[in-house]
């Protein structure tokens, strides 16, 4: 007997697989919706979205806002009105604990640092002395070794500026930050003090322990928000060194 003619005509194992990779035919009702009936249904809810709006007053970000209350305002982080609530030193203990973070690495989260490389930041006399002083630090670093709480430290490489990372406001933040944790209370710094240092001076290189001495004891002049940032001050404010 001779094969036929298509033997892969007789392959029912063949023919079945071919009609399974076969879309199956959709039944009448399950038919997707026409372009022309999806078109249409877009311009009804245009129409009607532009009909609504006069009638209900317009639309407004705080009358359509999700995330209103009803004392109004935002209040989600960074929203508007976010940390109104707050008095300027409580705000900038909330702002400098952020800022904090780039410190912490050396200084540790606790503010006592490591035995011979990074001072405390905790009942020092670097942080609770003279505003001049702990704002030149920051602003142009500190190299050399250095005295604090009778202990001896030499920080590899010397602290590094943040000056040129940070603005007036930032470095305000993180120094009454760091002026009020860990047990110490002092007065807070403002940003304008930090200006005020920025501005007269222009130094490039850090500061060694020995030229900061003269400025151990002075805190820069300027007008401090009424409340605990205030009430917390050491000493009177002092005049500038010039």
């Amino acid at each position: 007997m001779s094969a036929p003619a298509h033997p892969d005509s007789t392959d029912l194992d063949r023919l079945h697989s071919a009609v399974k990779r076969e879309k199956e035919d959709l039944a009448p009702e399950t038919q997707p919706a026409p372009l022309w009936a999806m078109f249409l249904l877009m311009l009804v809810a245009i129409i009607a979205g532009g009909q609504l709006g006069p009638m209900t007053g317009g639309w407004s970000f705080n009358v359509s806002n999700p995330f209103a209350t009803a004392g109004g305002g935002d209040p989600r982080p960074g929203g508007a009105g976010a940390g109104d609530a707050l008095d300027p030193f409580a705000l900038a203990m909330k702002k400098g604990s952020s800022g904090y973070a780039v410190c912490g690495g050396c200084h540790q989260g606790n503010g006592g640092g490591l035995p011979g490389q990074f001072p405390p930041l905790a009942n020092s006399e670097f942080v609770l002395g003279g505003t001049e002083r702990l704002i030149r630090i920051v602003q142009h670093g500190l190299t050399g070794p250095v005295t604090v709480n009778g202990q001896g430290f030499n920080t590899p490489g010397g602290m590094q500026p943040f000056g040129g990372a940070m603005s007036s406001q930032d470095l305000a933040n993180v120094l009454t930050f760091v002026r009020n944790s860990w047990g110490n209370e002092a007065s807070m710094i403002t940003k304008e003090m930090v200006q005020k240092v920025r501005d007269e001076e222009k130094r490039a290189s850090q500061w060694t322990a020995a030229e900061l001495e003269p400025f151990a004891d002075k805190n820069v002049p300027g007008d401090i928000p009424a409340g605990p940032g205030a009430t917390a001050a050491t000493a009177a404010p002092a005049p500038a060194a010039k």
